[in-house]
């Protein structure tokens, strides 16, 4: 193992949103809505750090190398040939936790970016893109959130042989995300325990074709966009976790506005024509963030 060529980096890491309804498991995009974080090799025992939180999650999460951010780093420089060295990581997160916005990718994608930042390699390189999104997906257990972040704009995931991939697409520029992000919070490993090992070969039928015309609306039309976000896959199964998420998405969706589950929950995707959601359409307890597609993903950014 040989030192890290770089002594700091700051990153830059976009939330995101999954499934989009129909695409389970397999469709992303990443939201205009950041955590950042900065990172510095510092003098001190190896495998060490010390991490100052701000915002989102500040009075809850480790201080210390049991920090994801942290655990992350390390793994991943060890996949990259070099020693985990002490750091000290100041963390400025605005996603939300555990509301189906991608924070837990997020914090991987930044450890993983950070190593790479670290030992000098460049995520701009399609051969080190590949490499960064296996080590996080590996660690989410699937691809759709943590490729939506690494690359930015749309994308569709999958795995082939235990290998994950993914393609990334740009969306039409008139795809208008809202999200409406309760205060409670829920945790994927439980919401997917909800969902069936069997699914009626109708709903499956209809699961392809829909996520099939998700491509298309998101990209090209997306006039579209309200029938390619129908779902009968997860949704439903999972209303007993968020009983007032499924509700507001019924809604939103009589009203003739797109709108989906985000991801594992509980947060709403929506999609209104011209930008603008219903009056009054929306209960209390939601809190409506207009967040633009993220076109560039993570950032990294050597530092003096």
């Amino acid at each position: 193992m040989t030192a890290l060529p770089v002594s700091a980096v700051r990153v830059t890491v976009p939330a995101s949103t999954a499934n989009l309804g129909s695409g389970f498991d397999a469709l992303g995009m990443a939201l205009s809505l950041y955590d950042k974080v900065s990172v510095q090799v510092v003098d001190g025992a190896a495998g060490t750090a010390e991490v100052s939180v701000e915002g989102q999650g500040a009075a809850a999460l480790p201080a210390d190398e049991r920090h994801l951010v942290v655990r992350v780093i390390h793994k991943a420089l060890a996949e990259l040939g070099f020693p985990a060295p002490a750091l000290r990581l100041h963390c400025q997160n605005a996603i939300p936790h555990a509301r189906g916005l991608g924070s837990s990718a997020a914090a991987i994608v930044a450890g993983v970016a950070a190593a790479f930042g670290l030992a000098g390699f460049d995520l701009r390189d399609k051969e080190n893109a590949d490499r960064a999104l296996q080590m996080a997906a590996v660690r989410e257990g699937h691809a759709d959130n943590a490729a939506a972040s690494l690359l930015g704009g749309f994308v569709v995931a999958w795995q082939d042989s235990g290998r994950f991939q993914a393609v990334r697409m740009d969306p039409h520029p008139d795809v208008s995300p809202i999200v409406l992000v309760p205060q409670e919070e829920s945790s994927t490993h439980t919401t997917r325990g909800l969902l069936p090992e069997r699914v009626p070969h109708a709903d499956a039928a209809f699961a392809a074709g829909r996520a099939a015309l998700a491509v298309h609306a998101v990209t090209s039309d997306p006039a579209l966009l309200l029938a390619a976000t129908d779902d009968r896959l997860h949704q439903d199964y999972r209303e007993s976790a968020w009983p007032e998420t499924i509700a507001l998405v019924r809604r939103l969706r009589s009203a003739g506005v797109a709108a989906a589950v985000s991801g594992a929950g509980p947060t709403v995707l929506a999609f209104p024509p011209g930008g603008e959601l219903p009056a009054d359409i929306a209960p209390n307890g939601f809190d409506e963030l207009r967040l633009p597609v993220d076109r560039a993903g993570v950032r990294v950014e050597p530092q003096a």
